[in-house]
């Protein structure tokens, strides 16, 4: 592997093997820059999870990429800017809308950084938060982050520079905005789900699905069909390391899991449900994709 991440040269099964380790390595700075341009940890972590897809497909096609860091960042921001546009948020991605400016200033602070609290990142345009994510946090050149973005170097100085500025002028004026508050009557579902789940009465939490349930073990299976989802429901009866709680995470209904063991520590992992009238649609676990509950808790405030 060359400096700059470009993978050297060499069979297929050694470059495949140096893409599984700089993968391993760049995961989580994947994850937060696509939370941060995305707005959302959890949308952050579906975004890598297609862009690492497209990484596989493109190393297994012989794609001749050199520098596979750059490479993954370019296409993490391009699925960002398309999950936005699906979304409906379009936020001034184009690039050339950052006309140049002269002005410079300081890098965003780490201590900055951390106040700064996940939502204020959509007040920017996209170019503008990733410009400040890779210069501030990753370090990157200016060379670099326009490598990525294909954008002119000026316009990469402007993005910066008025990201940086907004981030300070929001951060100051604490305009974030609170959690959406869950409906009542999903509150009342969500609630009796962990009551029954927390009771081991697992034939009641069965008795709530749809026929059509979807079960996501992020990073591991996807089921769907009742019959089907029900073993998850068994593998749970066998373990003690859990303790459900009802809450959100980005306003939405969500089961925040504890270790029973140290009960005043922060939530593990968490569980998503999406409901159908009264009854469960779909289940998205993140048992085994804990990474993601460690993001929500360092930038998704």
């Amino acid at each position: 592997m060359s400096r700059d991440g470009g993978a050297e040269t060499g069979d297929s099964g050694a470059e495949t093997a140096t893409l599984d380790a700089l993968i391993r390595n760049l995961r989580p700075q994947l994850l937060r820059y696509c939370a941060r341009i995305a707005g959302s940890v959890i949308d952050g972590e579906d975004i890598v999870q297609d862009t690492l897809i497209k990484a596989y497909d493109a190393g297994k096609g012989g794609a001749g990429v050199t520098n596979w860091r750059s490479w993954l960042f370019r296409v993490a921001h391009n699925q960002s800017i398309d999950h936005l546009r699906r979304m409906g948020r379009h936020h001034g991605e184009r690039l050339e809308d950052e006309t140049p400016i002269a002005e410079t200033d300081s890098p965003l602070e780490t201590r900055e950084m951390t106040r700064i609290a996940l939502s204020l990142f959509l007040r920017l345009s996209p170019l503008q938060r990733s410009a400040v994510f890779l210069k501030d946090v990753m370090g990157y050149s200016l060379t670099e982050i326009d490598e990525i973005h294909g954008a002119s170097l000026s316009a990469v100085k402007a993005a910066l520079h008025r990201g940086r500025a907004s981030l300070r002028a929001l951060s100051g004026a604490d305009i974030t905005e609170p959690p959406a508050a869950l409906q009542a009557r999903e509150a009342g579902l969500l609630a009796e789900y962990v009551e029954r789940f927390n009771a081991h009465d697992f034939d009641a939490v069965r008795a709530m699905l749809a026929a059509d349930v979807e079960l996501d073990l992020v990073g591991r299976v996807r089921k769907q069909g009742a019959a089907k989802v029900g073993q998850y429901f068994t593998n749970y009866s066998r373990i003690d390391d859990w303790r459900f709680g009802e809450g959100s995470l980005e306003g939405r209904p969500a089961i925040l899991v504890h270790d029973p063991g140290e009960p005043s520590a922060p939530a593990t992992y968490f569980v998503l449900i999406e409901w159908r009238r009264a009854q469960v649609r779909k289940i998205r676990d993140y048992r085994y994709a804990r990474h993601v509950m460690v993001a929500a808790q360092e930038i998704g405030r």
